[in-house]
């Protein structure tokens, strides 16, 4: 009974030899991969808004509130969402001017209100930026175009870019000699908008203003370590 219990530790102590040898890891190497998907926009985004003087402060806000209810209730009569108008910037300021004397001195007041609108039917675009002018917006600032929904996009690009991870890795890999092994670590960096967001108006053209949205591209990058093998 000794020998055979003596006999199976033995068998036990052994079994570790037995284990499949891989291949010799002797290095890593890491790259980033990097990829843009160009998609069509179905969504503007721009900043419009009305700037008024007056005597006095009250007058200057009245007056610029009056205006700015005409232009949100175009935007809000064209189907625009609740949620797509928002108030970005909201302010009074004195208007300082130098008198005969040369000291300054108040001379009136200035109001501004911003608000950012978000379109996401771009056949209005062009119309609705011509009807909020003409209702009394005179600053306009941006005009950025977005997709809606980027995830899908977004992953495609994902996808993508650690395909030319691995593409990069093999290539650098053979060039010193040696095998791309499996991946240790992925890293992904920051997904975002590339552009291009193109916006152009003609003032020499009657009607709407026209607007050119072209595409954007979104792209994404991702850091892959491989292991090398020799």
């Amino acid at each position: 009974m000794r020998l055979i219990k003596s006999l199976m530790v033995s068998a036990v102590l052994t079994l570790p030899l037995a284990a499949p040898v891989f291949a010799e890891v002797v290095g890593k190497i890491t790259v980033t991969g990097e990829s843009t998907v160009l998609v069509a926009p179905d969504m503007a985004v721009f900043s419009l808004g009305v700037t008024s003087n007056g005597e006095t402060a009250a007058a200057a806000m009245r007056a610029n509130s009056e205006a700015m209810v005409v232009v949100t209730e175009r935007l809000k009569a064209a189907g625009l969402a609740v949620e797509d108008l928002q108030t970005s910037n909201l302010s009074l300021n004195p208007n300082w001017s130098n008198n005969s004397s040369g000291a300054s001195e108040v001379s009136g007041y200035v109001a501004s209100n911003m608000l950012t609108v978000r379109v996401r039917d771009l056949a209005q675009l062009g119309g609705l930026l011509d009807a909020s002018i003409s209702d009394g917006a005179n600053a306009l600032n941006g005009l950025n175009f977005d997709v809606a929904a980027p995830r899908p996009v977004q992953d495609q690009a994902r996808k993508a870019a650690v395909e030319d991870a691995r593409a990069r890795a093999l290539l650098l890999a053979e060039a010193a000699g040696g095998k791309l092994g499996v991946v240790i670590e992925i890293v992904e960096g920051q997904v975002y908008n590339a552009g291009p967001q193109m916006y152009r108006a003609d003032s020499a053209k009657a009607g709407a203003v026209p607007v050119e949205a072209g595409q954007i591209g979104l792209t994404a990058a991702v850091t892959v370590t491989f292991a090398l093998e020799d």
